[in-house]
């Protein structure tokens, strides 16, 4: 069975609050109106009796030796004027000498006489020979002493039917503004299914579940940024990869520091802290969406990859220029010049096997050396020269303290390359003992200045990608080493981690 949607549900409960809520005051009303209808007659009653009790005519009529034939027209037409039921004058006994039904002048006055007898006007109800009726008491007083009593009232059928009718224009409101609380609670429901595309509320529960259970476990980050620039909604991903605070969400970019990271209408690479990020925005009805990748472990790769790549392009050119050696070596002896030959084979074998030797024998790291000799080919290719200096001196044992082959290639090929890019000659110095490493990379160009130049766009190349000085200083940061810059001289220093406990 299907269940009620949301926006059913809300419905119903609106109406029943609507409904509730106009009983309550329809009753509430109700009373007031009838303590309002009681009141208005007791105080009608009251002052009929009063204004009667001190008329002169009363007073006067009592003199005569029969006041009912004086006094009973003049109740009469005051119970016509004030709009009362009845007004009874009596004498302090209860003996009536008025009634509208003349029968029953003479006979006892049916209701209490006690506190008017004291001299004090009160009102109640009482059942008399008209029925239940809202009356009041009042003395008639010749200086200290009563000497009549009047009594004036409306009877309760009257009161009620007042009221009947108060109730009914009540009842009429209260309609009213349930069907104008129904209406409004008809369009909010019916907006709300819209929104809620006529969901349940279990259903929404359980999409927002999925909602959440997906926003947290995928590896991307995920942020949502609002048209103001505030943070609206991130994932745990997003908060792990920048390195956002617990409350970051609500906050402006600009406070949280990722207002240039953020600003990039495509795809680019940023270096957030340690790692390399690779951050796209794309603009959506609720603002701009983010997704940032992890590109740490791939930009290493890369690296090792442009490293490798122009280790063999350096062999191919060697091997290009072997060609073209052997070539000539060949061409001597068929011209008969033997001699020429070999000295021309011997020289160029000689100049290989020194580069090589002197590669070798001052840096033992293999990985190094490889690169290092690559770089060596590509130089020479590009019209520079590489130089290791005499002094250098690297053996192979940075596995065994803690210094990680791939982050020096990072640090050596990029700062090479930079330099070989700027100059013509390249002098390179390693020298690791126990307490670290020493890496230092100069070269004959113009060199640069300011601490901006490891930080990612930074390059005087032109092309705008300016990552590998932020590659440099990012692997330089996460060995803890140094880095420092004195024209075109860097220098890196490395300590060596200390053992793991």
């Amino acid at each position: 069975m299907r269940r009620w949607s949301l926006a059913g549900q809300m419905l119903v409960l609106q109406l029943l609050v609507v409904a509730v809520t106009l009983a309550g005051a329809t009753v509430a009303v109700s009373v007031l109106a009838n303590q309002l209808v009681e009141a208005e007659a007791m105080a009608s009653a009251r002052a009929a009796a009063a204004s009667v009790a001190a008329s002169p005519d009363v007073q006067t009529a009592l003199d005569d030796p029969s006041p009912t034939l004086r006094l009973q027209p003049f109740a009469e037409r005051v119970r016509v004027d004030a709009g009362v039921d009845f007004v009874t004058i009596m004498k302090p006994d209860g003996t009536r000498y008025t009634h509208p039904n003349p029968a029953e002048i003479g006979r006892p006055f049916l209701g209490h006489i006690q506190p008017a007898l004291e001299g004090r006007t009160f009102t109640e109800i009482y059942t008399g020979t008209l029925g239940p009726s809202v009356r009041a008491v009042a003395p008639v007083r010749a200086g200290e002493r009563v000497r009549a009593l009047v009594s004036a009232g409306i009877k309760v059928d009257r009161v009620s039917a007042r009221m009947r009718g108060q109730l009914a224009w009540t009842g009429l409101i209260a309609l009213l503004g349930l069907g104008l609380g129904a209406a409004g609670t008809w369009l909010v429901t019916a907006r709300l299914r819209r929104q809620t595309h006529g969901l349940g509320p279990v259903e929404l529960g359980r999409i927002h579940e999925h909602h959440d259970a997906v926003l947290h476990a995928v590896r991307e980050g995920l942020l949502l940024v609002g048209r103001d620039g505030e943070l609206t909604l991130c994932n745990d991903a997003a908060r792990l990869l920048l390195d956002l605070p617990a409350d970051a969400e609500g906050r402006h970019v600009a406070e949280l520091g990722l207002a240039e990271v953020l600003s990039a209408s495509e795809e680019r690479i940023h270096l957030v802290g340690d790692r390399v990020l690779a951050v796209n925005s794309a603009a959506s009805r609720l603002g701009t969406v983010v997704t940032v990748r992890d590109h740490t472990e791939l930009q290493a790769l890369a690296g090792q990859l442009d490293a490798e790549r122009g280790f063999a392009e350096s062999l191919r050119s060697a091997a290009h220029e072997a060609a073209n050696r052997l070539h000539t070596v060949i061409t001597l002896v068929e011209l008969g010049r033997a001699e020429q030959a070999v000295a021309f084979g011997t020289a160029e074998l000689r100049a290989a096997q020194e580069l090589t030797d002197r590669v070798m024998g001052s840096v033992r790291e293999p990985v190094l050396a490889a690169l290092l000799l690559g770089k060596s080919a590509e130089a020479a290719e590009r019209g520079s020269e590489l130089v290791i200096s005499q002094d250098s001196e690297l053996d192979d044992e940075l596995a065994e303290l803690g210094l990680d082959a791939r982050e020096l290639v990072t640090i050596v090929g990029n700062l090479i390359d930079n330099a070989i890019d700027a100059a013509s000659r390249v002098e390179v110095h390693l020298r690791g003992d126990s307490s670290g490493l020493v890496l230092r990379v100069a070269d004959n160009g113009p060199g640069l200045t300011g601490a901006d130049a490891f930080a990612r766009g930074w390059t005087t190349k032109g092309d705008g990608h300016g990552l590998g000085l932020a590659l440099v200083g990012q692997a330089v940061r996460r060995l803890g080493g140094t880095i420092e810059v004195d024209g075109s001289e860097f220098t890196v220093r490395l300590p060596v981690p200390e053992p793991a406990r």
